[in-house]
């Protein structure tokens, strides 16, 4: 299963600190994460990240590609709603993308965890219900 880690700028040290909390739970998985991000997270927890580009610079676009072609199960995005992103255009596409192609996207702590109490427990396998058909 792969999990894509986003943070903006004001919410990338609640991630780490997220990450350092479920980090048993995030070792099971494949972790992909944008630039700054992912370097943080690994230096922190000294998880396994795939990094890509940072968000402004088009890593959001890398992420979304890989969710256009069924390759990501669960996007976990900690938006700061109060700032004005100059990407937000690439935000919302990457949002889209989620809903289109039926992945799951926290946008917050509590969906967040949330969704990481589902995968401890195994309730969260997004990718055998689309190779089913069951939403398409």
């Amino acid at each position: 299963m792969n999990i894509a880690l986003i943070a903006h700028d004001e919410m990338k040290e609640t991630m780490v600190h997220f990450t350092l909390a479920y980090k048993d739970i995030l070792k099971n998985y494949n972790l992909y994460a944008t630039g700054t991000t992912g370097k943080k997270i690994q230096e922190a927890t000294q998880l396994e990240i795939n990094r890509f580009l940072s968000g402004p610079l088009g890593g959001d676009q890398q992420i979304g590609a890989k969710i256009a072609e069924e390759d990501m199960d669960l996007v976990i995005f900690l938006r700061d709603p109060l700032a004005a992103q100059p990407h937000e255009p690439d935000i919302q596409a990457l949002i889209r993308l989620c809903d289109v192609h039926y992945v799951p996207i926290a946008t917050n702590l509590a969906t967040a965890e949330i969704f990481i109490k589902a995968l401890q427990r195994g309730d969260l396998d997004w990718r055998s219900v689309r190779k089913k058909g069951l939403f398409k």
